[in-house]
């Protein structure tokens, strides 16, 4: 990516149809185009790991079993917003996420991945762990920004959205760990491959996590547009005990 410019890494995110996986779908391309559109300046990247649905722990097993994934799509998404400085905020629950991630980010600053001058080019970018304090309610971005800032984690009324004034009144583009996992994947190989991938307005593939309650439980990535019967029977096995749906 470094080789090219930051409008092509922001075309190939437009291209992919990427949409957020925090749960509210908006197209991560628009919101990457809102931050870069800002004048030059202090620009952040947050990394949302505060996944707080009951039996979900996508995020988590990214985080800790690739965590070089997430570091390398915030780095791309600061080249493509011209930020220099990004958070991941971990909730408090994810002691191990919180290690891994913050040794990840050593050996990536050792290697020369983060820090003043990125592949030896003129890019700046550093990432800093901030853990949450246990509150559910900064799932919410706008209180997740509020509480890196030390203030009381409350929902704050949009607009300004954070894409204008968000972590310390700065633009900020803010993802979900998932999201931005997608990213890398979308550079090497185009938008448009993974465009290619999924169904109607949903394009790319999602991890789901399947609780114990299946036969077969576990983090699995499917393409959107397989069905709900499949997931379940096929993929989870069918429900433990011979339960039925």
């Amino acid at each position: 990516a470094l080789e090219g410019t930051p409008e092509q890494v922001l075309a190939g995110v437009e291209a992919s149809q990427l949409r957020g996986r925090g749960g509210a779908g908006f197209p991560a391309g628009r919101k990457w185009r809102a931050v870069a559109s800002q004048p030059a300046g202090e620009k952040y990247v947050v990394a949302n790991a505060d996944e707080g649905d009951a039996g979900a722990y996508i995020d988590r097993y990214l985080m800790e079993d690739d965590p070089h994934a997430l570091i390398e799509g915030m780095v791309l998404a600061g080249y493509a917003g011209g930020a220099s400085k990004g958070y991941i905020y971990v909730r408090l629950e994810y002691p191990l996420a919180n290690t891994v991630l913050r040794a990840a980010i050593a050996e990536a600053r050792a290697a020369g991945w983060l820090g003043p001058r990125i592949g030896g080019k003129d890019f700046a970018f550093d990432l800093e762990v901030y853990t949450g304090h246990g509150s559910y309610v900064c799932g919410e971005e706008t209180s997740l920004l509020r509480s890196i800032e030390g203030k009381r984690p409350e929902v704050m009324a949009r607009p300004p959205y954070p894409t204008e004034r968000g972590l310390f009144d700065q633009p900020t583009l803010l993802n979900n760990v998932e999201t931005l996992v997608n990213v890398p994947w979308i550079v090497t190989h185009g938008g448009e491959a993974y465009a290619a991938l999924g169904f109607s307005k949903s394009r790319g593939t999602k991890a789901l996590s399947l609780n114990s309650l299946f036969n077969r439980p576990g983090l699995y990535e499917v393409e959107f547009g397989v069905t709900v019967r499949h997931i379940v029977e096929e993929i989870g096995g069918g429900l433990r005990g011979g339960g039925k749906l």
